[in-house]
């Protein structure tokens, strides 16, 4: 298989949600289906204590607009369900996404309520891309955003993507890798992701290797004659501190060779009291440029518990908890139609009202910290910078750029940030509507 092409065929008309589809079949009925509409994408609340979120996803967004097709099978499929017309069939036999889509860049800091993105298209093709267009927006926003939380924590330590295995599949696994590398880092265990998105990778042994040889010792030899100038030995498969005088052991014989150890892992037992421990040993040996790597069970919390408590750890590789986003699995992100054929519209559902019209995100600053945001209607010049930008035209992506790229955004953009905002317990950051769109709101509802 090429290493670039998706392991789930994105681009496929059937990867929608049913009623897309039946909407769709009811719009093309009553000639609404050319009609131009605008929705927006955005997220109602964050996750509690959480301050900010990382725009994420958009790069896979675009392609899957780019690639949507109903080819002859899904047609037929769908004629065998008897549940659309020929008309409706044809229509979609035809369809190719033709909009506009202004987003958020990746790496973008944004909060509740703010447009990540706002698709301009013929009514039928703005519906029937919703589901496909929130997927791959949520989940790389919401690890992008859980991952930032640690690189937060981690304050400069060496943090490495360690989460493939428990990952939701194959696919998300490779956009895990890729949403954590965007806000901040530095490395995956995941080789695909590595060659797919040019991610550095990284990683050590398991237990099972150590366990395949006799003796501990010989393990770490072995490894070691692997790779002389990356060797990082796992400690504690059988005793932690006994495991570290091994591989000391097997430090003294690399250095008389010309090579330093770079390392030991951690992966079970009180860290914190054990990375003192094994510090202590690496240091009195010498071996003070050996780093200690702590895994098993992280998430932010746990790295800033650690490194509050003086943990002498030089990095962690953080898996699960990170990888499935563990304490909060999704954000609450919607996709809602705001106008239609000029008509600004808006939903007064209690609790899911939303705000009507084409807008623009205006990051107000103080120098270069962010002060509040302006959340406006589009075409609306207000203070500060404009943050929405146009990413795609008549359904061709107009915008590109390199995951390093969107990765620096991702730290200036954090580091603008109120330190308020920033904390495992943060304070909301002030977004405020600007009073053009409340009296458009106003008026809509009154309606």
């Amino acid at each position: 298989m090429d290493a670039s092409a998706p392991l789930v065929p994105t681009h496929s008309g059937l990867l929608v949600d049913l009623y897309e589809l039946t909407m769709g079949e009811s719009y093309v009925r009553e000639g609404l289906a050319e009609r131009e509409a605008t929705f927006s994408l955005f997220f109602r609340t964050l996750p509690s204590g959480w301050g900010y979120a990382l725009a994420a996803g958009l790069e896979d967004a675009l392609r899957y607009l780019e690639g949507l097709r109903f080819g002859d099978e899904e047609l037929a499929f769908l004629e065998e369900t008897g549940r659309f017309s020929s008309g409706f069939l044809d229509r979609l036999s035809r369809l190719r996404f033709s909009g506009t889509v202004r987003a958020l860049p990746e790496g973008t800091p944004v909060f509740p309520n703010e447009p990540l993105l706002e698709v301009t298209a013929p009514l039928l093709e703005a519906q029937i891309v919703e589901t496909m267009v929130l997927n791959e927006v949520h989940l790389q926003t919401l690890i992008a955003s859980k991952a930032a939380r640690s690189v937060d924590a981690a304050a400069g330590a060496l943090l490495v993507d360690f989460s493939l295995r428990r990952t939701h599949g194959g696919e998300a696994g490779l956009k895990v890798a890729r949403a954590s590398y965007l806000a901040g880092f530095d490395a995956t265990s995941n080789v695909l992701a590595g060659r797919r998105y040019g991610i550095p990778i990284a990683g050590t042994m398991a237990h099972s290797y150590v366990e395949a040889f006799a003796d501990e010792t010989e393990a770490f030899r072995a490894f070691a004659r692997a790779y002389p100038d990356n060797a990082i030995l796992l400690v504690d498969t059988y005793d932690t501190i006994e495991g570290t005088r091994r591989a000391l052991v097997v430090a003294e014989e690399l250095a008389a060779e010309g090579h330093r150890l770079r390392g030991v892992r951690l992966d079970s037992g009180d860290l914190a009291t054990l990375s003192r421990s094994v510090r202590a040993l690496l240091d009195d040996a010498g071996f003070s440029d050996a780093m200690v790597f702590v895994s098993g069970g992280l998430d932010e919390r746990e790295i800033a518990r650690l490194l509050a408590e003086g943990a002498p750890i030089g990095g962690f590789g953080v898996g699960t908890k990170m990888g499935v986003s563990a304490d909060s699995p999704f954000l609450d992100m919607v996709y809602k139609a705001v106008e239609l054929d000029g008509r600004r519209v808006l939903k007064l559902s209690e609790g899911k009202a939303t705000l009507p019209g084409r807008k623009q995100v205006w990051r107000v600053r103080d120098g270069d910290r962010a002060r509040h945001d302006l959340l406006a209607l589009e075409g609306s010049p207000r203070e500060g910078d404009p943050l929405l930008v146009e990413v795609m035209s008549e359904g061709r992506a107009t915008w590109s750029e390199p995951l390093e790229r969107a990765r620096e955004r991702a730290r200036s953009g954090r580091a603008s940030l109120p330190e308020s905002v920033r904390g495992l317990e943060a304070e909301p950051y002030p977004v405020r509507i600007d009073p053009e769109l409340e009296r458009v709101a106003a008026s809509a509802a009154a309606l």
